[in-house]
């Protein structure tokens, strides 16, 4: 069975995925050890953030920056998943800064704070690669880890636009 997923609404995923994988990740925590879960957990949250961001420059039909600033971050906004404030737009580079994210709200909800960062902000560098490897991604600041925006920045160089072959 290969169900698409991007059918789901993505805070209806997340909130599945944590309500069973929280429990899990503090049981095997506490047999295990936290840096050996974590890190197991860590790989499996990147694999999956990969096959995201194939599908949706898949669905796209592009991958690009324009792309991602006007497919992409609609579902999340669409969704009411996190609100967003875009600073600069333009063909190589894209920064917006998330002042308000859901995800942190769903793990304080649960009671899982410190798993936050591991299963919701690290996916986000795999997913930009998978869906364009060209750009490159970076972020310094989280509300997960308490600050009062998540710094999005995006670039890509000239000439490096569209990258098909990640598709």
């Amino acid at each position: 069975m290969n169900a698409d997923l991007l059918q789901v609404p993505i805070i209806v995923r997340r909130e599945i995925e944590t309500r069973i994988a929280g429990p899990l990740i503090k049981a095997f925590m506490k047999e295990f050890g936290k840096e050996r879960t974590l890190a197991v957990v860590q790989e499996v949250v990147e694999t999956i953030a990969r096959e995201f961001g194939a599908q949706l420059a898949s669905r796209f039909g592009g991958n690009t920056l324009d792309d991602w600033a006007t497919k992409a971050m609609p579902i999340w906004e669409n969704e009411d998943v996190c609100q967003t404030e875009i600073l600069e737009k333009t063909k190589n580079k894209l920064s917006f800064n998330v002042v308000r994210c859901r995800f942190v709200e769903l793990v304080k909800e649960l009671g899982i704070q410190e798993l936050g960062t591991t299963l919701f902000c690290n996916r986000d560098f795999a997913m930009y690669k998978s869906f364009n490897p060209k750009i490159k991604f970076t972020r310094t600041k989280t509300i997960m880890e308490g600050d009062d925006h998540c710094d999005f920045r995006c670039t890509i160089e000239e000439g490096e636009q569209n990258s098909k072959s990640s598709i």
